[in-house]
């Protein structure tokens, strides 16, 4: 069940209430009985910053924020504050809540707001007894003076971005194939309202995506290239932005089988980054914001079995580019090259690739940032900084120099499609470089995009990560 998210007038209801204080923690009148005002007094001069109120019909939670934090910490730390209430919520089966602001400040209503609705995520599809697990709240209310309409609405469809990229992620490849991806892409597009094409594979063929191709030669399964485009009137850019994500929805490894417990068990996530930008796209078009954008998803899952290419192999790409295999798990940045090179024909002002793409990016920083690297321009670097800093979706930028491109050389290709054992998450990053001729940035989502145990409003499993990041971005522009 979604969670929806709007404003009301009032807080005086009887609806449960999650109390955002002012500095001075002053507390509206006639919410409280003199005993449970004096209790609340008493705590806060004990610098508790978080109170419960259980009044058998509803419970009141007073949350005081520490507003002289910088403003993306204290956004995140409401975040963490919405996610701690839903517990309490959830278990007195609460059906709504009203998160009311006593300080007129619209950015800690909406972040709290926002890691209600986040961490209210479920996945039950396949549960046989979900309805009685579902979680009880599906309507949060935000009361802050002089608050617009229009930014719940943009909230609320971040919140479906994510829900969805989510799904998307868990779905696990008995159903979730390149074309069942694809089909789910189509959904999108009609109800956010943005175009959408799907390429099949004799036209993939056509285009000599030979990356595409070579990872998709040991399934029965065809592989898809969805291209999605969302162009208003109003767009502000005369280039577009181009994202390009990942789409492998099952990696085995290939011929180089991946060892298993704890490495080939989740890899249903592996389309993390082509989730992202898809459900990215419905949240750009669903509010509207006046900016063209373009999103690629070359997709389809690697397999040890039928035609599959070795080790050993060299591949023609779309590019013209040859590449010698030397390892079939470095599927994704051959599939990625193909979508880069495609990217060229929009003569983009920046494009912006997502993929779970290397361990050695996970290792560098775990499940707490985003390794980025790339081409783009300085000031397009601060704002992209400044948009994860915002969301908490941080950029940990990996260096770029020259001598990294020295590790993916080929004796007998134009590039090797691994570089040895340093710097993994670069000479990836070094190898998708070779396909761009534009400003361009690469984010290596493995760490952060699948969670094996609860984080937060983040839940467990997939976590959406970069949709937030994304729409971060665009709506800055």
């Amino acid at each position: 069940m979604q969670t929806t998210i709007g404003l009301t007038p009032s807080f005086k209801t009887v609806d449960s209430i999650i109390l955002l204080l002012d500095d001075k923690g002053t507390i509206p009148p006639g919410l409280f009985s003199p005993a449970e005002s004096d209790f609340i007094k008493k705590e806060l001069k004990a610098e508790r910053k978080t109170i419960v109120i259980n009044q058998y019909k509803r419970l009141i939670a007073i949350y005081q924020p520490a507003y002289k934090k910088d403003l993306n910490a204290l956004r995140e730390a409401c975040r963490k504050a919405g996610d701690g209430f839903l517990g309490g919520l959830n278990k007195a089966k609460a059906k709504r809540v009203v998160v009311a602001d006593m300080a007129g400040n619209h950015d800690t209503a909406l972040a709290v707001a926002e890691g209600l609705a986040l961490g209210n995520y479920q996945f039950l599809k396949y549960r046989k007894e979900r309805k009685k697990e579902e979680n009880s709240l599906h309507e949060i209310a935000v009361y802050s003076k002089g608050l617009k309409a229009e930014k719940v609405k943009q909230l609320q469809n971040t919140v479906e971005a994510v829900w969805a990229c989510r799904t998307l992620v868990n779905e696990p490849q008995s159903f979730l194939t390149a074309t069942q991806l694809s089909k789910e892409f189509v959904k999108l597009g009609k109800a956010g309202g943005f175009k959408v094409n799907v390429l099949t594979k004799g036209r993939i063929k056509a285009l000599k995506m030979g990356g595409l191709l070579s990872v998709n030669a040991g399934s029965i399964e065809p592989p898809t290239f969805t291209i999605m485009e969302y162009k208003p009137r109003n767009a502000k850019n005369k280039k577009p932005i181009v994202l390009i994500g990942k789409g492998v929805v099952y990696d085995t490894g290939g011929l180089s089988l991946k060892p298993t417990p704890n490495s080939m068990d989740y890899m249903k996530s592996d389309m993390a980054g082509g989730a992202a930008v898809a459900c990215a796209m419905y949240a750009v078009a669903k509010s509207k914001l006046p900016v063209h954008v373009v999103a690629l998803v070359p997709a389809t899952d690697n397999r040890p079995s039928e035609n599959a290419y070795t080790p050993g192999d060299v591949v023609t790409m779309m590019s013209g580019h040859t590449v010698e295999v030397l390892n079939t798990d470095a599927e994704g940045r051959m599939i990625l090259a193909d979508a880069l090179h495609y990217a060229k024909k929009y003569k983009p002002e920046l494009v912006l690739d997502f993929a779970t793409l290397t361990g050695a990016a996970a290792m560098a920083i775990g499940p707490y940032g985003i390794v980025a690297m790339g081409t783009a321009t300085e000031k397009q670097r601060t704002q992209l900084r400044e948009a994860g800093e915002a969301v908490y979706e941080r950029l940990a930028e990996l260096p770029f120099w020259d001598e990294y491109d020295d590790l993916i050389r080929s004796d007998i290709a134009d590039m090797k499609n691994i570089g040895g054992p340093i710097g993994g998450a670069i000479t990836a990053g070094k190898f998708l470089q070779r396909y761009t001729d534009y400003p361009w940035m690469h984010f290596d989502i493995a760490g952060p995009s699948y969670l094996h145990g609860p984080s937060s409003y983040r839940g467990k499993g997939g976590t959406g990560v970069a949709v937030r990041f994304l729409l971060e971005f665009l709506g800055g522009l």
